[in-house]
């Protein structure tokens, strides 16, 4: 019996200590199957990390002139390396060269006169939203041996200007309505090709009264001391609208794959954009310093444009909201000014 329970106490402790050395192996391939799965999360976990900090490349036209010069810092922060993502800037003499540049993606945000971007949403069936709108009003009403303190005293009287058949005529032609007075009746209006053939007309004194915007008031002031600001159009617009809508001349637009796709990156450039255009506006010594680098306009002629260029920063649903009241005066006045139809929400990009 002695024999007998020696051998069976033996094979106990023999296949007790198997099952030890087996659980054991078990636990060991169990501990480094979790270390190599929490080192693959963690390399997965790296790689994230790195494809969200990587930078975004943006391509993005700019017109010279007001619109342009909201970006001045930006692109001299994004020459230094110092934005979010990296920004390639070409600037446009022509806003109608914007159109192929967009349509054909050759830029992924570009400035442009404000209907443009509703023209641009009809001709490529919704690809291309607003983002944000950056200049309102540039235009003044200008005179050279008149006296005009009102838009009633323009009742009689002709006015020469620019931009027959665009914003410009639309402006001036609702502002004139009103206030109670019709081209053609009470007011005649006689339009030039060229700012530049206008201004030369009113520093030569052979127009009394002109309506030019900027950077062209400031050129012909500093050409002639007898011309005088008469009039803002853009306070005379609040004044005939109220608070519904504002003439706004300039917005950024997006192509909407390009904000689906990098809605970040696209946040980001808003966001410094909107900063830049502060800097312009309350900087406006070294902007202009930019402005001659970068070939957007002279320093001088920039110094003394900068605070009558109404620079501005408005997205969202205020800029919804002040831009579709906008857009109704220009479709009354010419549904083709934008394209032959109202935009629907889908136009408004919201961050």
């Amino acid at each position: 019996m002695s024999g007998l329970l020696a051998g069976l106490l033996f094979m106990a402790a023999v296949t007790g200590c198997s099952q030890t050395e087996t659980q054991s192996s078990q636990d060991a391939q169990e501990s480094s199957s979790v270390s190599q799965n929490e080192g693959e999360s963690s390399e997965v976990s790296q790689n994230e990390t790195s494809e969200s900090t990587e930078k975004v490349s943006i391509n993005i036209a700019a017109l010279k002139g007001p619109t342009g010069l909201g970006m001045l810092k930006l692109m001299s922060d994004s020459d230094a390396g110092e934005t979010q993502n990296d920004y390639h800037f070409e600037l446009l003499s022509d806003s109608n060269d914007m159109v192929g540049k967009i349509t054909t993606g050759e830029a992924d945000i570009a400035a442009v006169p404000t209907n443009m971007a509703a023209l641009l949403y009809q001709k490529t069936q919704g690809k291309v939203q607003l983002a944000a709108l950056n200049t309102l009003g540039v235009l003044y009403i200008l005179t050279n041996g008149e006296t005009v303190e009102s838009i009633q005293d323009l009742k009689g009287k002709t006015v020469y200007a620019t931009g027959q058949g665009a914003v410009p005529e639309y402006a001036l032609d609702y502002i004139l309505q009103q206030n109670g007075l019709e081209v053609g009746t009470d007011v005649t209006v006689e339009y030039k090709a060229e700012h530049a053939e206008l201004a030369s007309l009113l520093i030569a004194g052979d127009a009394s009264i002109a309506m030019l915007p900027e950077p062209y008031v400031t050129q012909v002031l500093s050409k002639n001391p007898d011309i005088s600001v008469a009039l803002n159009l853009t306070e005379e617009w609040e004044k005939a609208a109220g608070a519904e809508s504002v003439l706004t001349m300039g917005c950024i637009v997006v192509r909407k794959e390009f904000a689906e796709e990098h809605k970040d990156a696209l946040d980001a450039f808003l966001s410094e954009y909107e900063a830049s255009i502060s800097y312009t506006n309350s900087d406006p010594e070294n902007a202009s310093t930019l402005s001659e680098q970068y070939d957007i306009m002279p320093a001088a002629v920039a110094a003394k444009a900068i605070p009558n260029c109404n620079i501005v920063y408005m997205d969202g649903s205020e800029m919804k909201e002040k831009v579709s009241a906008f857009f109704d005066v220009l479709f009354q006045a010419n549904p083709q000014s934008i394209g032959g139809a109202l935009p629907d929400d889908a136009f408004y990009y919201q961050k």
